[in-house]
């Protein structure tokens, strides 16, 4: 007990910086001596109980300040030698353990970045009497002197002086061991898979580490874009009354399905009208609800208000396809300009993804060339052809002539009025025009939303798709309908009920703008980043047909 409350309190103990609002990367802290560290947090019970009874005078809570990391340390380009013959803790995860004669190493890895802190024991290390304890998944902390590395692997290691086990892991049950596992094995288990090893031949267990660092930076380089740009992020609901697609692949919400009774809720006691339909206002809402497809709806709203949005949140599709592309929950960032046409909106998301793009090859080196190696050769270069080169723009017809032209035998019939599949989509950008991202415009509007600004021509509407390499389809987007009539008259052509709409029309009736706006799915975006093939992978926790676990 008195080891774990002293691990406890040692939890952190380097200085902590807050972050600046203009600084993208904290640069490396120097170390501070374990001996000289002051204003210690405590977060454990045993801890605070052996903390003098001062609260009676008003003890002030401990400053909050940035944790030492490993990348801390390891990240600069002399990958630590500066951090030679200093003091230093390191709290993390063990990967491995090897046991010589008269020394044991330990890799330990605090989730900061790909790399372990290789750390060095021996018989007179404090502590050693724990090393049985120390295996692999068990939480650690160590403190040492960094040293000079005698192998080849790393420039730097910790010569260690005292060891104490946090949290032990059963050796003979932890699930991920020293072997090779393939993905599929790894998403049962998908509440451990972030800590999987990552070394030799089973390089495939650092996926799930380096996706989720990855998906990290591009969230958060995503926020600052906008940010930047002048817009304002919007929380859109989960629960709608409203389908934006106009597809009918929902989820519904509803409490007439009560578990209360013993043996779940009985079909019989589902209130029903008197033609044998479900009595809606019976239920919770009084209507039909369901979990959103989309924010857009409800962005657009705002939009009308504070002129550029963003919405960026969870998102769900009830539909039934089992595939390596399909997710039922899933992410979607959502931006909504006003006083837009479709020229903005393009321009919008080509300096969305350039932005994003450019932001993970700078910040997450290490990662993307784990990439680079293992997942996808030349990922690198793909994806500075995004950033550096111009996108493509043509319309739908000329795309659909040049598919027609190329005489290749597609799966899938290639005919004006047909929406283009992802063989399509990834012909043009990967084969025609060589790897770079092309936006195709103005679609028929048959294929489209109801609520996409109709051309002149009568046929087609102001909708564009942003297509890049491996993926296809990354981006969808339109400029909105903002006339009242047109808009009336495309929900009465798709069979839509307008007394749903009626505060969607609202807008259209006071101070109605031109806007535009596009949708991207998180995953897809991920996906791309990273070249991972199946977007389960993409996603911590995925949720497809049949599994809904963790």
């Amino acid at each position: 007990m008195a080891a774990a409350a002293a691990a406890c309190r040692l939890l952190r103990l380097a200085p902590r910086r807050l972050p600046s609002t203009n600084r993208l990367r904290f640069p490396p802290p120097l170390p501070t001596p374990l001996a000289a560290a002051s204003g210690r947090r405590r977060f454990c019970a045993a801890a605070q109980a052996s903390a003098p009874a001062t609260a009676a005078a008003g003890e002030a809570v401990g400053e909050f300040r940035k944790r030492l990391r490993v990348s801390d340390v390891k990240g600069g380009e002399d990958e630590g030698a500066a951090w030679v013959g200093k003091e230093l803790a390191v709290r993390g995860w063990v990967r491995t353990c090897r046991a010589q004669r008269t020394v044991t190493f330990v890799e330990v890895n605090d989730g900061s970045c790909l790399s372990n802190m290789q750390c060095v024991l021996t018989p007179d290390t404090e502590g050693y009497d724990q090393i049985d304890s120390v295996t692999t998944g068990a939480s650690v902390l160590v403190e040492g002197v960094v040293a000079s590395s005698q192998g080849g692997k790393q420039k730097v290691e910790l010569k260690v002086s005292k060891i104490t086990v946090i949290g032990k892991s059963d050796p003979t049950s932890f699930p991920i061991q020293k072997k090779r596992a393939s993905r599929e094995f790894l998403r049962t288990v998908a509440h451990l898979r972030p800590r999987t090893n990552t070394f030799g031949a089973v390089r495939s267990y650092s996926l799930p580490f380096l996706v989720a660092r990855v998906r990290n930076a591009l969230a958060y380089a995503t926020h600052k874009f906008f940010q930047d740009n002048g817009f304002v992020w919007v929380s859109s609901p989960i629960i709608t009354a409203s389908d934006c697609e106009g597809a009918g692949e929902q989820f519904y919400v509803t409490t007439l399905l009560s578990n209360s009774a013993e043996g779940g809720c009985l079909v019989k006691d589902i209130p029903a009208t008197k033609d044998g339909r479900v009595d809606w206002s019976e239920d919770f809402f009084c209507k039909p609800a369901f979990l959103t497809v989309s924010g857009q709806l409800n962005g657009e709203t705002y939009a009308s208000a504070l002129s550029d949005i963003y919405t960026f949140g969870p998102t769900f599709r009830a539909e039934n396809s089992n595939t390596a592309r399909h997710l039922a929950e899933f992410w979607m960032i959502e931006p909504e300009l006003a006083f837009a046409d479709l020229n903005d909106d393009m321009a919008c998301a080509t300096a969305y993804l350039q932005y994003v793009v450019k932001y993970i090859l700078e910040n997450c080196k290490e990662d993307m060339d784990f990439f680079n190696t293992w997942v996808e050769k030349g990922i690198i270069d793909r994806l500075n052809d995004v950033v550096e080169k111009n996108f493509v723009h043509l319309s739908y017809s000329d795309a659909v002539e040049l598919l027609l032209g190329s005489k290749k035998d597609f799966e899938f019939p290639v005919k004006w009025g047909l929406d283009l599949q992802s063989e399509h989509e990834r012909y043009i950008t990967e084969v025609a025009f060589g790897g770079r991202p092309v936006i195709i415009r103005d679609y028929p509007k048959e294929i489209k939303a109801f609520y996409m600004r109709e051309n002149d021509d009568g046929k087609t509407v102001a909708a564009m798709d942003l297509l890049v390499p491996r993926v296809g389809e990354l981006i969808g987007g339109s400029q909105r309908e903002e006339r009242l009539d047109h808009l009336e008259a495309r929900l009465d052509e798709q069979n839509l009920n307008k007394d749903s709409y009626w505060w969607y029309l609202d807008l259209r009736r006071y101070g109605s703008v031109p806007h535009a706006g596009f949708g991207l799915g998180f995953e897809r975006l991920v996906q791309f980043a990273t070249g991972i093939d199946n977007i389960r992978d993409a996603i911590p926790f995925p949720r497809v047909p049949g599994s809904a676990e963790f």
